[in-house]
């Protein structure tokens, strides 16, 4: 059994027991929470397809933590004009673990 989710802008598969990496939620470690917008949800005898969500299905999970991936550096460079920039980034992300699959 899964489910497709959509959360912060992203689509994710996902099924019970699975530890998922999403965008950053204001949300406490250790609290249960209901995630957004179910997309499909799948079985061992149907499959069942959003037009462009279901109602129906509801993907349930505890929050982990939150946490910073590493740094990614971007480099502006234009040749013979003396410009360079440079940059760091690190992305906040919260784990999540999924508890319950419903459709």
């Amino acid at each position: 059994m899964y489910a497709v989710i959509e959360t912060g802008g992203k689509q994710y598969r996902v099924a019970p027991g699975e530890v998922i990496r999403v965008e950053k939620m204001d949300v406490e470690p250790g609290t249960s929470v209901n995630l957004g917008k179910v997309l499909l949800f799948a079985d061992e005898n149907d499959v069942k397809v959003g037009n462009p969500v279901l109602e129906s299905a509801s993907v349930e999970g505890t929050i982990l933590g939150h946490g910073k991936e590493p740094k990614v550096w971007i480099f502006h460079y234009k040749r013979k004009k003396n410009y360079r920039r440079l940059r760091g980034h690190r992305q906040d992300f919260t784990d999540v673990r999924i508890d319950a699959v419903r459709g």
